[in-house]
């Protein structure tokens, strides 16, 4: 599949297009979700401890790559802004926080694949790229007129 083609794959959470999203047992990605109790998102979580992301004091998404946890899509570190809209909250419009389902666990296990593949396909480009010129000259031809 085309590098690009994957990344609006993975980015869609589709898996149908994305094979490692893939509801299935071949779907078995490394993070899994762990602890006992409630899997309520309490106030002042999620927090990344050594690979876990604990949504709580019992319970957590282990085997996170701290690099997946710290990567920035449009201004967000995504692994945790989806987490914190999720979040207790206090003040005048105090929420208890959202208790995950197994299907948002589903999905945030998805999130984590998808951009832990991100970053191995930026790589991948960025390789693409150097081998062919560097950035721009890799994307113009010799010949008049083609880009």
């Amino acid at each position: 599949m085309p590098l690009g083609r994957e990344l609006v794959a993975l980015h869609l959470l589709n898996p149908d297009d994305g094979p490692v999203l893939k509801d299935s047992a071949k779907f078995d990605p490394a993070t899994t979700f762990n602890g006992t109790g409630e899997a309520r998102v309490e106030k002042g979580y999620p927090k990344y401890e050594n690979g876990k992301v604990m949504i709580n004091a019992s319970r957590w998404f282990e085997d996170v790559p701290r690099a997946t946890w710290e990567f920035h899509v449009g201004g967000y570190q995504v692994c945790e802004k989806w987490l914190k809209d999720r979040a207790a909250k206090g003040g005048k419009k105090a929420s208890p926080g959202r208790v995950l389902t197994d299907e948002d666990i589903l999905h945030y296990r998805r999130v984590v694949v998808a951009l832990t593949e991100t970053r191995r396909i930026m790589a991948e480009i960025d390789e693409v790229i150097e081998k062919h010129g560097g950035w721009p000259g890799a994307f113009h031809s010799s010949k008049q007129g083609e880009v």
